[in-house]
């Protein structure tokens, strides 16, 4: 994608140079982090993902202090346990810590997932303000400068970010 889009600009590129396109091209750009920041949603959004892993970071510490308060028992008590006793107790040990291992894996993805599903109705909100505010103004192209994508923003550029600011009521 980024290379077609590389290749894309150069043509346009090389086409406006050579006068060979007759309609104008418009072209301008946002910096959609600038208004992902300034967007209400975001905030709440933000607090919620903050509750969630707050939770997740809550079981974890209950699996830590299980762990631990195990290996300090083991520990003060393994001289008087027979073999028997401090196999099953190794075992145990063991397992606990798998399970938190594997817990920690599938808390990063439940976040993962819990981020893409908050922030993914804010970036569309975004994605349509540009899409409105790109066919109003009637611009060719709107680049995102936040993501680099442009390598040269000129000081004739045309910054969109106010307007779709604007379209979503932000400031």
């Amino acid at each position: 994608m980024n290379k077609l889009f590389k290749v894309l600009f150069l043509a346009v590129a090389m086409f406006v140079m050579n006068g060979v396109v007759s309609a104008q091209v418009k072209i301008a750009h946002v910096n959609t982090a600038e208004i992902l920041d300034a967007m209400p949603d975001k905030a709440k959004a933000e607090k919620d993902l903050e509750k969630f892993y707050g939770d997740l970071e809550k079981q974890l510490k209950v699996m830590g202090d299980e762990y631990t308060a195990k290996i300090e028992d083991f520990q003060a008590n393994q001289a008087t346990m027979s073999n028997l006793v401090k196999q099953s107790k190794t075992k145990e040990i063991a397992d606990l810590e798998s399970r938190i291992q594997q817990f920690q894996a599938s808390a990063e993805q439940e976040f993962e997932a819990k981020r893409a599903e908050l922030l993914s109705p804010i970036l569309e909100k975004i994605q349509n303000a540009i899409n409105a505010v790109g066919k109003e103004k009637g611009y060719t192209y709107v680049l995102d400068a936040a993501t680099g994508a442009a390598v040269y923003i000129g000081t004739d550029a045309i910054d969109a970010t106010k307007d779709v600011k604007a379209k979503l009521g932000i400031k």
